[in-house]
């Protein structure tokens, strides 16, 4: 069997001439080196992503426009949320980390649909070159929202292109949301039944129906917008005899499902690494596991609570409000458990744990913000102010960023075979929650006094939050950074990584590291079950145990 490294074979392999190299990542239909095509696809987007976001916080420094105009900026946060959002937040945990581990943690050979994993690879690709083609064109200026009648009916004509790229990308969500759920279903290994399964494999699980229900409602959104634009059909512009509430209803129907579809992974990978960090068992496991279902279900019913101040009946509003506050409690649920699997382990606090751990601040605080604005008479107050954006990047950038790096630190000696420097790994944890922090919490000030979101010009008394919120972004910006140095880095120059470098439980770290082609020798059987770490492990050995010293 092969363990030669998929990433990096990506960049070392001399062995075959260009063309069959090439044929060999872009034809591939392992599972595991889609994961990889998906890992530098999306860390690009994330780096186009950053840049805009780079602009933007430099243009809010001073309250005056002097360094891009309206017009531009407008054009920059459309263009940051677009690629954020949809071409990074949604597929990075699912794509990357559930691709390459999904069949490893079920002790399956590949993903139930190969050749659709791969498929959904390309048309994740094309989207993203259809939206990065507007870009280049002019780029959009609706917002990543695309609210009607501007987009259907005002907005310049790359919103046509850009929402093109958009539809096509949710296709690929949808593909890869099949093969999980089939996957899942049908390859698991003998004795691996459901409430033995990784609280990972559960929470993408809940993710991927989420991902087949969800998108089409976004993919006819989109439509109809296009529809409207080159047809003229009054479907959304009162001036045609549209309805554009029709068009909030539809998008976020689709929208605040898809937070779960970027955070709901995030939470997998947070049950992973406490409970491997702590060496115990999650405590309440079977709670967490569906709690992930119960988010998925209950927030396709809370889409209204966006629309507060939309003219929505207030009946509706009030329904609305109770629904978002029901749907804080699964939530609360792995947050607390979380807790008390922390309490009296054997805490090692390698990079991963530093990650898991600045989630669970971060998280607590987006989370107690969110049902704030799920109170309608608050939200009335601070609807379309900084304080939406604080709390939204705190779920999604302090949540969801967070524990994808957290994820990609854990499995990266499993993907890669090496292992990255530890001090390194520790300071960017510290630089990037620091960063971060400083970064979002004086916005919660700004949306208070009464900041609007999406504007760059503003009263001179909102200066000094702003100057610490850009302040901040450049120190976030040097912590992200970081790791894509040293992780690159290690691909040539880390340590050889045993099987089991953390001696986590889990099938994936019963092969080697990295997995060969077919993952298994021979097909394991499950006897134990999930996270079953001894009951008395002495705490000397968890704390001073180095990554990479023999098992």
């Amino acid at each position: 069997m092969s363990t030669t490294s998929p990433v990096a074979s990506f960049y070392n392999d001399h062995s075959r001439t260009m063309i069959d190299w090439l044929k060999s990542w872009f034809l591939t239909i392992d599972h595991k080196r889609i994961a990889i095509l998906y890992l530098i696809t999306i860390n690009i987007f994330f780096l186009l992503g950053g840049a805009a976001a780079t602009v933007l916080r430099a243009e809010l420094v001073t309250p005056q426009a002097d360094l891009v105009q309206s017009d531009t900026y407008n054009k920059l946060f459309t263009l940051h949320g677009v690629i954020m959002i949809f071409f990074f937040l949604v597929p990075s945990i699912p794509a990357v980390l559930g691709n390459f581990l999904l069949p490893l943690m079920l002790g399956a050979k590949d993903l139930a649909f190969p050749r659709l994993n791969l498929l959904s690879w390309y048309v994740f690709f094309i989207g993203g070159l259809f939206a990065l083609a507007a870009t280049s064109l002019g780029g959009v200026d609706t917002g990543w929202t695309f609210y009607t009648p501007y987009s259907s009916t005002y907005a310049n004509s790359n919103v046509i292109l850009t929402a093109t790229g958009i539809f096509i990308m949710g296709f690929s969500s949808i593909l890869t949301g099949i093969n999980f759920i089939v996957t899942i279903h049908k390859m698991r290994a003998p004795g691996l039944t459901w409430f033995r399964l990784p609280l990972f494999v559960w929470a993408n699980y809940a993710t991927s129906i989420i991902q087949v229900l969800a998108t089409p409602v976004l993919g006819v959104s989109i439509a109809l917008v296009a529809v409207e634009r080159l047809l003229g059909v009054g479907i959304f512009d009162p001036a045609l005899g549209g309805d554009p509430l029709l068009f909030q209803h539809l998008f976020w129907f689709y929208s605040h499902p898809a937070v779960y579809i970027m955070i709901l992974p995030a939470m997998g990978v947070i049950s992973e690494l406490i409970s491997c960090y702590s060496r115990k068992r999650v405590f309440g496991y079977e709670f967490i596991a569906l709690s992930s279902i119960a988010i998925a279900v209950i927030g396709f019913f809370v889409w209204g609570h966006h629309m507060f101040v939309s003219s929505q009946s207030v009946y509706s509003g009030l329904v609305f409000s109770f629904l978002s506050y029901l749907v804080a409690i699964p939530s609360a649920i792995k947050v607390f458990n979380w807790t008390a699997t922390l309490y009296k382990g054997s805490i090692s606090y390698s990079t991963p744990m530093l990650y898991a751990m600045g989630f669970m601040g971060v998280f607590v605080i987006g989370g107690l913000t969110g049902l704030f604005l799920a109170a309608s008479a608050l939200d009335v107050h601070v609807h379309d102010t900084y304080f939406v954006v604080a709390h939204f990047h705190y779920i999604m950038v302090g949540g969801a960023i967070m524990a994808y790096l957290g994820g990609l630190h854990y499995w990266w000696p499993k993907i890669t075979g090496r292992l990255y420097s530890e001090i390194w790994g520790r300071l960017s944890a510290l630089i990037i929650f620091v960063g971060f922090n400083l970064t979002f919490f004086p916005q919660f000030f700004l949306g208070y006094l009464g900041m609007p979101r999406r504007y760059h010009v503003y009263p001179e008394e909102f200066q000094v939050l702003h100057v610490l919120s850009s302040a901040g972004s450049t120190i976030l910006g040097i912590g992200y950074m970081i790791p894509i140095i040293y992780l690159l880095v290690s691909l040539r120059y880390g340590e050889i990584a045993k099987s089991n470098p953390w001696r986590a439980k889990g099938l994936e770290w019963q092969t080697t590291s990295p997995p060969p082609t077919e993952n298994f020798e021979h097909t394991p059987i499950v006897t134990e079950e999930a996270y079953a770490y001894p009951p008395e492990e002495p705490e000397r050995d968890a704390a001073s145990y180095r990554p990479g010293s023999p098992l």
